[in-house]
């Protein structure tokens, strides 16, 4: 008996096992009967105390003698890498999510040319993962971290209707919006909001250059101070395409093809004449072309901005992987 009360008192060590078998207790009873038999007498025994058990506890290798022996709030030994991990795997979930809502709001535009063919419904979708994605905001302050506005930025939706006439291609035959971008030089103060027509013939932009002033953490002040009209690039050869759209109506462009091929030449002369001449930079002084941006949400790669009137704006910056999405 006086064995079995020191064997008691001590832990013992069992051979390693799975994590999962880690934390198993086998507790085999060893039962002690109340009578004993002496010289043919039968005799209580002489002890109250409870029976003893024989706790046996499987460890792993790094764990000897098991999890109450560790230390706790210092920072020391597994129980502290446990909470690394446990932190860890709280912030996946999170980023995980803050991902698949940008890829949801980037496959939401599909199809609807920046915003301009966007039936309501899907707007309403639209609107629904842009609060989603404002509320997980990792820069809630956007003024503060001016060097992730660095960059060039790539409009890929927008439910401000003043750029709706630009994109309507109905009003532009022959020619397309080819991209609409915003580039932000934080070191300067500069924006120039910028569009980029395709011809059959040549390529074109017209941009406005402006200053910004931070007025608080998500707003910004832009005052224009002169608009831009790019000088034509030349494109390899004249495209012309099968039917374009005018008014809402298909134009079979086949009939006019031999004729407008013999006129490529000629107009290819008058676009080189073009292309060598400087930008023509148009000043604006009227004190009332100005307007106030708000971001709303900013990362590397997404920027929410939302303008004068509650419209709203959703860049992708250059680069990003979320333009190839845009794209398919």
């Amino acid at each position: 008996m006086a064995c079995l009360s020191q064997i008691n008192q001590f832990r013992c060590k069992a051979p390693s096992v799975t994590p999962l078998a880690s934390n198993l207790i086998l507790k085999p009873s060893i039962s002690l009967p109340c009578m004993v038999e002496f010289s043919g007498q039968s005799i209580r025994k002489p002890y109250n105390s409870p029976r003893p058990v024989l706790c046996v506890r499987a460890v792993t290798d790094d764990d000897e003698w098991g999890p109450d022996n560790k230390k706790e709030g210092n920072g020391e030994g597994e129980g502290s890498a446990v909470g690394v991990a446990v932190a860890e795997e709280e912030k996946v979930p999170e980023a995980l999510e803050t991902d698949r809502l940008k890829k949801a709001l980037v496959d939401s535009f599909y199809g609807t040319d920046r915003g301009l063919k966007a039936t309501s419904e899907t707007r309403a979708e639209i609107v629904e993962l842009i609060t989603q994605l404002e509320a997980r905001n990792p820069n809630p302050a956007p003024t503060d971290a001016l060097q992730l506005l660095n960059g060039k930025w790539i409009l890929a939706y927008t439910s401000f209707a003043g750029l709706f006439p630009l994109l309507s291609r109905g009003t532009l035959p022959l020619v397309k919006v080819e991209e609409i971008s915003q580039t932000i030089d934080s070191q300067n103060f500069t924006v120039q909001n910028s569009v980029q027509f395709a011809g059959p013939l040549a390529t074109t932009s017209v941009s406005t250059n402006a200053k910004f002033e931070v007025r608080s953490p998500k707003r910004v002040q832009i005052k224009f101070d002169e608009g831009i009209i790019g000088t034509p690039q030349l494109t390899d050869s004249l495209v012309i395409p099968e039917n374009v759209e005018f008014l809402g109506q298909k134009i079979d462009l086949t009939p006019f093809k031999g004729i407008l091929n013999s006129v490529e030449n000629a107009a290819s002369n008058v676009a080189r004449t073009i292309s060598s001449q400087p930008p023509l930079k148009i000043p604006i002084s009227n004190s009332n072309a100005q307007s106030w941006l708000l971001t709303t949400y900013l990362d590397e790669e997404l920027r929410i901005s939302r303008g004068d009137g509650g419209s709203v704006f959703v860049l992708i910056k250059e680069g990003s992987y979320l333009l190839a999405s845009l794209s398919t």
